[in-house]
């Protein structure tokens, strides 16, 4: 069984796992299914905003997907999510990501 069998299995007992969801997102990423990991990246962080390591992820596919606007929302989302939670290092790429975007 491959990993994405894996994942859609462990999914499966638990729909709203946001580690799965984004591990999910992540394998589909690499295979360049950029649509299926984009609706998994935007189920994860909306049902969980706090889930921070998802949006620089999404920032980084909708930078690839030709669409900056919403990645610098996702971006500047994020930045709000890791200040709430006190997660500098993460705050930090985040912020680089969107400084490359606007600057």
């Amino acid at each position: 069984m491959d990993r994405i069998e894996k994942l859609k299995g462990f999914l499966a007992v638990d729909p709203h796992d946001a580690f799965v969801k984004h591990a999910l997102a992540m394998e589909y990423s690499k295979l360049g299914e950029d649509a299926l990991a984009r609706q998994l990246w935007e189920e994860v962080l909306t049902r969980d905003p706090a889930y921070i390591g998802s949006y620089y992820q999404l920032g980084k596919l909708l930078e690839r997907m030709g669409e900056k606007d919403l990645a610098v929302q996702w971006y500047e989302k994020g930045m709000a999510a890791a200040r709430i939670a006190g997660d500098r290092r993460t705050f930090n790429e985040l912020q680089a990501a969107f400084e490359d975007l606007t600057d």
